[in-house]
């Protein structure tokens, strides 16, 4: 492939994935200028590497970028606290009050535990999935989420219908 066609071809994936990338990250940051940042490392990183990426699976690297990077910002501020999640809720929501609700409750994870939910809830990512983008064992995956989803519980109650747990 030429140059030019590779470059059109990276374009034609990061804008039909960019939306769904945003609101993962969304999720994951609570800040919409972080979010934002973190697609687009991820988008950069995965035009680094296009030709290499291109016939397998793109999404699956910006989602591992994303992810790892996100942590590892937290990890340098640990210090900080996020009061409130900043999310652009004007997009068409039939509950917009449980979604409130919902990403208030996520504040209250810390930053892996909310990757797995994302992961494993949004993303919609099997437990050996999740653990491959995280570079955590199964294990961890299962007693994170496990651990998620009653803090979530324990932070919004009226969520609970909706924060059961697979067997």
């Amino acid at each position: 492939m030429t140059e030019q066609s590779d470059r059109d071809e990276f374009t034609r994936w990061a804008r039909a994935r960019q939306g769904h990338l945003l609101r993962a990250s969304l999720l994951l940051t609570g800040d919409r200028q972080r979010a934002e940042d973190l697609v687009q490392e991820a988008l950069t990183k995965v035009a680094m590497r296009w030709s290499r990426l291109r016939g397998s699976s793109p999404d699956a690297y910006a989602r591992t970028v994303m992810y790892h990077d996100h942590v590892s910002w937290w990890r340098k501020r640990r210090h900080e606290v996020l009061t409130a999640y900043d999310v652009d809720l004007t997009r068409s929501d039939p509950e917009p009050e449980r979604r409130i609700v919902l990403l208030a409750a996520l504040g209250a994870l810390t930053p892996r535990q909310r990757a797995v939910i994302v992961l494993r809830y949004f993303e919609d990512l099997s437990e050996r999935d999740a653990a491959e983008v995280l570079g955590v064992s199964i294990g961890t995956v299962k007693s994170q989420t496990h651990l998620s989803l009653r803090r979530l519980r324990e932070a919004a109650p009226e969520l609970a219908e909706f924060l059961h747990e697979e067997s």
